[in-house]
């Protein structure tokens, strides 16, 4: 029974992302069936960032991914986000309970740089699917402490895995070796056989 991922990108980004490469890759040796999704925004413009009008159209896109998912994996719904893509996908986990078995969200973007008083976490309330936060520890889009005290709003299960030394992309030069170590974290925490 093959648990289906879909995975995002952030802001900047695009399904080509490396570290979403790397994952996907390393998701598909351990059985997963995975889907790296580039948001609507992103189909419809090949750069710039997404505008606050996107985020609507870009939940419903990937809503529609994680349908298409689950119409070729056997098991569980995954949805996995790198920055803006993990902050949509845990809005439209928020909104649609039941919808996605767990969440991996990579550089969840609390607030903007240098804004720590602009939190994106009204939603965090109403989440009740499982996430994993991977977040660098010189992420400028929160502190870990910043995750830590965010991951007590919600009322599911959640873990924090802090990448030392990283900041928003996670990657710098060590590409291999952090997307080994998401990808075993995510595995233990959705309890992967």
């Amino acid at each position: 029974m093959a648990d289906g991922l879909v995975l995002t990108h952030g802001a900047g980004g695009n399904a080509e992302a490396p570290l979403l490469m790397a994952l996907a890759t390393l998701f598909e040796g351990h059985g997963l069936a995975v889907q790296r999704y580039d948001l609507p925004y992103r189909q419809s413009r090949p750069k710039g960032p997404p505008r606050p009008p996107d985020a609507a159209r870009d939940r419903a896109g990937l809503r529609q991914a994680a349908e298409a998912m689950r119409s070729l994996a056997t098991g569980r719904l995954l949805l996995g986000g790198q920055s803006y893509g993990g902050r949509q996908a845990s809005i439209l986990a928020a909104s649609e309970p039941g919808l996605l078995d767990a969440l991996l969200l990579l550089s969840y973007p609390l607030h903007p740089p240098g804004k720590p008083g602009d939190q994106r976490t009204a939603h965090f309330p109403e989440l009740r699917t499982p996430a994993l936060f991977v977040h660098g520890s010189v992420d400028p889009f929160g502190t870990l402490g910043e995750v830590e005290a965010a991951r007590t709003l919600i009322p599911a299960r959640t873990q924090l895995l802090p990448i030392d030394g990283a900041g928003h992309d996670l990657l710098r030069r060590r590409a291999p070796a952090v997307a080994q170590t998401i990808v075993a974290a995510f595995l233990e925490f959705i309890d992967y056989r």
